[in-house]
């Protein structure tokens, strides 16, 4: 059997600068980084409008569909079953737009669609 040979560590090539105004420049930060203080993450947010809008409607969302931060807050679209059937995809839906303010505490819901489940969106 031969023996086998020892491994050496590998040289790593210094990258040449880009350009002069690429070293000046800070590195970019990403945008879910930047939090302002006292508005609740997108996690939250979105626990936070489902839950408010369940306890308005008195039924249990079924899910989030959208979550978008705005510059007073978070807006949402919360699908909820508003009438039950069987089967189930003829069961009937409901979209809610949802607001949020920027302690996460909801300031405006509203209908905006109403469908049944097994409907596909089509495009118009």
């Amino acid at each position: 059997m031969a023996a086998a040979e020892p491994t050496r560590p590998r040289r790593v090539r210094p990258r040449p600068a880009e350009d002069a105004e690429e070293r000046e420049r800070p590195p970019a930060r990403r945008a879910s980084a930047k939090r302002r203080p006292g508005v609740p993450d997108a996690p939250a947010a979105m626990r936070s409008a489902a839950g408010q809008l369940a306890q308005l409607l008195g039924r249990p969302p079924d899910s989030v569909s959208s979550l978008k931060p705005t510059e007073d807050g978070w807006e949402a679209q919360v699908e909820v079953v508003e009438l039950e059937r069987i089967p189930d995809t003829t069961s009937v839906m409901a979209s809610y737009k949802v607001a949020l303010d920027t302690e996460g505490q909801l300031i405006s819901y509203e209908r905006t669609r109403r469908y049944s489940r097994g409907m596909i969106d089509r495009p118009t």
